[in-house]
């Protein structure tokens, strides 16, 4: 399992972010080798941390060459006020399963 977490800090969003933000999230969540997502705003930073978890990192790469992910990229500097991609393999994670485990197509608000 690969996980890749987007890191920002925000300027002001408008329609057209939101927008882009919809069909980019649309799209990864049907992707296949898509695991589930979750999302962290830390208020002390204002930095906000979107985590996905794929199956492998072609299905990532699949995310990272759409079309609108693209032009969401290009004019990120629109909206973000700084930003940064980790991109991790990821050994094994344990705790309790309802809140540990994403199964396909899961999100936060699902656990």
């Amino acid at each position: 399992m690969y996980s890749s977490t987007f890191i920002f800090a925000t300027k002001q969003f408008d329609d057209e972010f939101h927008r882009l933000d919809r069909i980019i999230a649309d799209a990864a969540r049907t992707m296949p080798g898509y695991l589930g997502e979750e999302s962290w705003e830390n208020a002390s930073t204002g930095l906000t941390s979107n985590v996905y978890y794929w199956e492998t990192l072609d299905a990532l790469q699949a995310l990272i060459q759409h079309p609108v992910h693209l032009q969401a990229k290009a004019a990120q500097a629109n909206w973000l006020d700084g930003y940064r991609v980790v991109i991790s393999e990821v050994l094994r994670t344990y705790g309790a399963v309802s809140y540990t485990h994403l199964r396909a197509h899961e999100t936060r608000e699902d656990l």
